[in-house]
């Protein structure tokens, strides 16, 4: 039986400048409660979350809110009092209690996010913002949660520390967001609010797309039936991600054939780093060789850690990039990503090592920050100047069809970049840099504020582009969907690199030098739950076999990494494959078998030892 509603609407409609944004909707949230709300950019969600939080007037039907629940709405693009603090702005979301109270949560909430109660809110980042705004929608574990894109502008570290927070959050919860691994995790059920209706699923996010195919196919054929044509823009577009749904499955076996050629050639760099001075007619794109690079700690650069009054970015880094490989850079905020991408580009010198740019390159680059957009200007001279053609990759275009393309309508051609919303500036910005000739792509977070159908279109446009692709993003799902391999910027000058996706740096890291495996945290910390006990339970004590297996497991990785250490000193001798090509598969799989047995063997060594320390800690 589901949960009794603790907030809802009924026949609810809204209407913005004559068109209506939704009608006669009815939406019911509960304890418990894990909905997802999908649906186009500029289609509503944003409107339906504020009218569900009571923010806006609803032009008909009616909202019901439980007497005594509490309801917490975080804002796509929140607005802050630069007078207040982060405590004194957090603070305003909690009923009048004792001053103790309200101050102890708080603050516990601030340090689970990691930001200084007494910060003031003035030009903070983007990160910034949105942790604090984050801390003032979780604090005092409120009944029902309306979360629009929690996640844009939050390092991963933020995301998996949310992802963990809400997991174990036992009030109702409805959540906007275009990370699909985020609401693959978190969601229960669906709601896919499309051209003013709203449809619901009594699953999560992960059967979305089988389910909303199904719609799209039903709708067609009965429309076909009528013989009428295929009134609607939407429909029309929906049919046309379907389609590309099923041509990527090509895309993806293209893919993994790209990984599996990287990772060969990564295994030779390694062993010979500076042997390929014949690739750089054309084929190199960049190679750094021992690169270093640091700023006083009271400098500029981000933040990849201090030493000794120093924040060091990186020590003795060392990559190659050939043409067509897709890198993606990754790492908490501050950790040196933007750092390292304009080392790499030639925009910031290294301290120390080399930079080598290959021949006759042409980069695009795609600036979060959109600071090349002209908000007074229109999305058709923004790309078309004052006349109507477009020239993509050097190919003319009608600027109407190319805006289509990029899921704009009529009406918006001709209105203020100011006007658009985030997902449509973003929208607009990679229809912007993608039409420049170029061999070589620089995305810096693109896919902020997009909707999950445009991300589709840009995953397409990204997979079909034939030059070499450097991306910043943390959105796990679009890196393994896009990269061939990735470039992680640990902080406090480590970074690190592997083939393929995220899913797979996740099998393959490994623990920084002096760091037992598993050991490291992200810098948000898990926040302390209203009367939460600082003690557990009595403990249990451990199993003969349990302590035998903690004191083998040493012995066992220490094998696994020799044997690994072995088998990629033999895959680096590039006479290796042409030499025997069957022999070379074998220990490639054997490669992957011990990787993934060394991580099993890390997993569980370090599920027993800190069992074990929490044992000792609870018997002293």
């Amino acid at each position: 039986m589901p949960p009794a509603p603790l907030l809802a609407l009924r026949a609810a409609s809204v209407t913005f400048g004559g068109r209506p944004t939704f009608a006669d909707i009815s939406v019911a949230l509960g304890k418990g409660d894990r909905a997802c709300l999908v649906g186009r950019n500029g289609g509503g969600k944003s409107t339906l979350l504020k009218a569900l939080a009571g923010l806006i007037d609803i032009d008909s039907g009616a909202r019901f809110q439980q007497p005594g629940s509490r309801v917490a709405y975080m804002p796509q693009e929140p607005v802050f009092d630069p007078t207040l603090t982060a405590a004194a702005f957090v603070a305003q979301a909690l009923p009048a209690t004792s001053g103790d109270e309200t101050s102890h949560l708080v603050e516990a909430m601030l340090d689970a996010v990691g930001v200084k109660p007494a910060r003031q809110l003035t030009n903070l980042s983007g990160g910034e913002g949105r942790r604090v705004s984050l801390a003032r929608a979780l604090v005092g574990a409120p009944d029902i949660l309306l979360l629009d894109e929690p996640t844009n502008h939050l390092d991963l570290p933020a995301i998996e520390w949310l992802e963990e927070h809400l997991a174990a959050y036992g009030g109702g919860m409805l959540m906007i967001s275009h990370d699909r691994a985020f609401l693959t995790r978190l969601s229960r059920r669906t709601l896919w609010l499309d051209r003013g209706r709203l449809r619901e699923h009594d699953e999560g996010y992960a059967s979305f797309d089988a389910w909303s195919e199904e719609i799209i196919a039903a709708e067609a054929a009965e429309q076909a039936r009528a013989d009428k044509r295929i009134a609607s823009e939407t429909l029309w577009l929906r049919e046309g991600i379907s389609a590309r749904r099923r041509r990527n499955q090509g895309r993806v076996r293209r893919l993994a054939e790209m990984r599996g050629e990287r990772a060969r050639r990564v295994a030779v760099r390694q062993a010979k780093l500076g042997s390929a001075a014949a690739e750089a007619g054309g084929r190199l794109v960049v190679e750094l060789a021992h690169v270093a690079k640091s700023f006083p700690a009271a400098g500029g650069g981000d933040d990849g850690g201090t030493d000794g009054g120093e924040i060091v970015v990186a020590r003795d880094f060392s990559t190659r990039v050939l043409r067509g490989d897709r890198v993606g850079l990754i790492g908490r905020n501050g950790a040196g990503k933007s750092t390292l991408l304009g080392i790499m580009t030639g925009a910031i010198p290294p301290d120390s090592g080399s930079v080598r740019q290959g021949a006759n390159l042409k980069p695009a680059i795609f600036d979060q920050r959109r600071i090349a957009l002209d908000p007074d200007a229109s999305p058709w001279t923004t790309l078309a100047g004052d006349g109507d053609t477009v020239f993509v990759q050097e190919r003319p275009r009608h600027v109407a069809s190319y805006l289509k393309d990029f899921l704009f309508e009529d009406r918006q051609f001709k209105a203020k970049v100011s006007t658009l919303s985030g997902g449509e500036r973003n929208r607009l910005l990679l229809a912007k840099v993608l039409a420049q000739p170029s061999n070589l792509l620089i995305l810096d977070e693109p896919t902020n504020d997009l909707d999950i159908e445009t991300l589709d279109l840009l995953e397409e446009l990204l997979a079909d582009y034939d030059g070499t692709l450097l991306l910043v993003s943390h959105d796990r799902d679009f890196l393994d969907r896009l990269v061939t391999g990735v470039i992680v910027v640990e902080g406090n000058g480590v970074i690190d690199e592997y083939v393929g996706g995220y899913s797979d740096y996740l099998r393959q890291r490994r623990p920084p030098p002096g760091v037992r495996p598993g050991a490291a945290k992200p810098a948000i910390k898990a926040a302390a739950k209203p009367g939460a006990r600082a003690a557990g339970s009595s403990p249990e004590r451990m199993s003969f076999k349990e302590r035998r297996e903690l004191d083998s497991l040493p012995g066992t990785i220490a094998a696994l990494e020799a044997e690994k250490a072995t088998l990629e000193a033999s895959l680096a001798d590039p006479a290796f494959y042409p030499r025997d090509r069957a022999g070379f598969e074998a220990a490639s799989q054997r490669h992957r078998e011990v990787i993934a047995a060394l991580e099993g063997a890390e997993e569980r060594w370090l599920s027993l030892a800190e069992r074990a320390e929490t044992l000792a800690r609870g018997a002293s």
